[in-house]
């Protein structure tokens, strides 16, 4: 009986018996490699330029003046500038000295109308070809660059305690809709309210009014017929993480209208923000805007016993009747100009959302010839810690015409006054009051010297970690050696690409072990080869075996630690992060590097090398 034989599982089997070719890698990855390392090289440069001193004018500064006429007018103060950009949205000074960078902006202060505008900054002094491609230094921390740290607190209590007036006034019209007569209530807690009813029907209007329109309170009985109104666990977690973030953003808001930059701006506990402001030495404009919490509310002046009103008194003491709700709150404030008026008194040039401009129009449609007042608020805090609001009439004006979402208000002091009151406004009203609670002022000398030990020290370290390598495995060693160099330039390439990623002094100790953790990588790879050759095998065998064995065992020892660094990174703040950041990236490019990169020259040099007890 003949057999019958299957061509395509002849072919099949022919395929499966052909040798493997030993210790190859195509064409793309060696393409693939030697472009990752060319990008990574182009970002690291920057870094080893550093940065010049310069003074940065922000674009509402008001400066007229041309890059020429700054340059002659600094010269003539005896300072000396490398360069002058100007675009749309600012101007850097860039200087030759550092040590005049604080006198150069005390001169361009007094050459723009709003100096507040002005700012000290640092720029890139790497060639302008670098520049162009994208290409930025690694951003340093404010251990090592210098600068100040504020700790602010957010007082929540204020919040729940605006929160719970409004269901107090609220409460009061549904019960006078209602009928209801013989009531009063009192705010025994930020978020507690006491009502106290004449009966048992009363008792059941409130329950039912408060379980339809406020199911965020819970009601619960007091004596009598009385009521206790208590904000929600719920509600009080979710305001308290909104009204944070609210003030987050707007803190941001405020340090970009500085024209600060690189800040790091940050939730810290349940209610505290931490702000760093590398680079900045002289902390007292930035401290006087971040702690603010100055705000503005249009109010319908009122005449005594028309509904539910307040009394608020003006710059000169004089009490001026207003509803108790505002017509509108500062947080619709777009834009907002200091400047002298036609009559040459200061005002403030106001710009509405869409939101806020249908409101103020249909309110003043309705209201021509009455006055609208405008009430300016802060907080502050006495020395026993408690934050306490006042609020100040700046003007009473009467609405001549409807009002859109462009208009201006006067009384708001001196041109100073104005432009402060401007710039806050552009930033944003808090939702709550904040205090600066702990103030660090760390000196540009101190950082220098950090940086200095700090890369002393990892300057040490590799260079140590290079001698041994090259003795101990001679001729590997040099390939260990080279991908070692290669994983630095990558880590320090990586730093500088991603965005918000800053290097911090614990960040250089991250730099420092992740040295270990490379060579770790190459160590585990040789001692893999040494062991196959001892078991006779050829030296491109022992490659190929080596690289297989060793794999499992690096990336384990690697995921295990990125999963620490990951954690570090998600629950820490401020150095940790940055500990965690080099740590976490350090491992990546020692991955690459250790294992792609040693293998592509290894397999170029000793891939098809048949000899058999070589030592290495």
């Amino acid at each position: 009986m003949n057999q019958r034989t299957n061509p395509k599982s002849s072919l099949r089997t022919g395929q499966r018996n052909k040798p493997r070719i030993l210790n190859h890698y195509s064409a793309w990855k060696y393409v693939v490699l030697i472009a990752t390392l060319c990008v990574m090289a182009l970002s690291a440069i920057p870094t080893w330029y550093g940065e010049n001193a310069a003074v940065q004018i922000g674009a509402k500064a008001g400066l007229t003046s041309t890059p020429l006429a700054l340059q002659q007018a600094l010269a003539e103060q005896g300072i000396t500038t490398k360069r002058i950009d100007q675009s749309s949205h600012k101007t850097i000074v860039v200087l030759n000295d550092e040590t005049q960078q604080a006198h150069a902006k005390a001169v361009l202060s007094t050459m723009v109308k709003d100096g507040s505008q002005v700012a000290l900054a640092l720029e890139p002094a790497a060639p302008m070809w670098l520049q162009s491609m994208g290409f930025a230094p690694i951003k340093l921390g404010l251990d090592l660059r210098g600068g100040v740290q504020f700790l602010l607190d957010v007082d929540i209590d204020q919040v729940f305690s605006a929160q719970t007036e409004q269901l107090a006034d609220e409460l009061r019209l549904q019960l006078r809709k209602e009928g209801i007569r013989s009531t009063s209530m009192t705010q025994t807690q930020s978020d507690t309210l006491a009502v106290s009813l004449p009966n048992s029907d009363a008792n059941s209007a409130v329950r039912k009014f408060i379980s339809k329109q406020y199911p965020q309170w819970q009601v619960r009985s007091s004596k009598g017929d009385g009521l206790y109104i208590t904000m929600k666990e719920s509600e009080q977690t979710q305001l308290r993480n909104l009204t944070v973030q609210q003030n987050l953003q707007t803190m941001r808001s405020r340090i970009e209208e500085l024209g600060i930059t690189e800040a790091l701006v940050q939730r810290q506990g349940e209610h505290r923000i931490r702000i760093e402001l590398p680079g900045v030495q002289d902390p007292a404009a930035a401290k006087n805007v971040i702690g603010a919490t100055a705000s503005l509310a249009f109010y319908e002046v009122k005449e005594a016993g028309t509904g539910s009103t307040m009394v608020v008194n003006d710059k000169d003491g004089r009490p001026v009747r207003v509803a108790r709700k505002p017509v509108l709150g500062g947080d619709h404030i777009v834009d907002a100009r200091g400047s002298l008026g036609e009559m040459g008194m200061p005002e403030v040039n106001i710009t509405l959302d869409s939101t806020g401009g249908k409101i103020m129009s249909e309110f003043s449609r309705t209201h021509i010839g009455k006055p609208m007042a405008t009430s300016y608020s802060e907080y502050s805090r006495d020395e026993n810690g408690k934050a306490s609001q006042s609020n100040e009439i700046i003007s009473v004006a009467t609405i001549q015409s409807q009002l859109g979402n462009r208009f201006r208000i006067t009384g708001a002091g001196s041109l100073q006054d104005a432009q402060e009151l401007a710039l806050l406004l552009r930033a944003g009203s808090l939702t709550a009051p904040v205090t600066i609670v702990e103030e660090r002022t760390i000196g540009p000398t101190l950082g220098a010297e950090n940086i200095e030990n700090g890369f002393a020290a990892l300057g040490l370290g590799l260079g140590i970690t290079l001698l041994f390598m090259a003795c101990w495995y001679r001729r590997l060693g040099w390939v260990a050696n080279i991908a070692l160099v290669s994983n630095m330039i990558m880590l320090f390439g990586l730093l500088a690409l991603i965005p918000g990623a800053v290097l911090t002094l614990p960040g250089i100790a991250g730099l420092v072990l992740t040295v270990g953790m490379a060579v770790d990588t190459n160590v585990l790879i040789f001692e893999r080869i040494k062991d196959k050759l001892r078991e006779g095998r050829s030296m491109a065998q022992a490659i190929d075996r080596g690289f297989d064995s060793a794999f499992g065992t690096i990336f384990d020892a690697n995921f295990t630690t990125m999963i620490t660094a990951v954690v570090l990174y998600s629950v820490g703040n401020g150095p940790i992060q940055g500990f965690a950041l080099t740590l976490g990236l350090g491992l990546l490019t020692s991955m690459f590097t250790g294992i792609f990169a040693s293998r592509a020259m290894i397999n170029l040099v000793w891939g098809r090398d048949s000899r058999r007890e070589v030592r290495i």
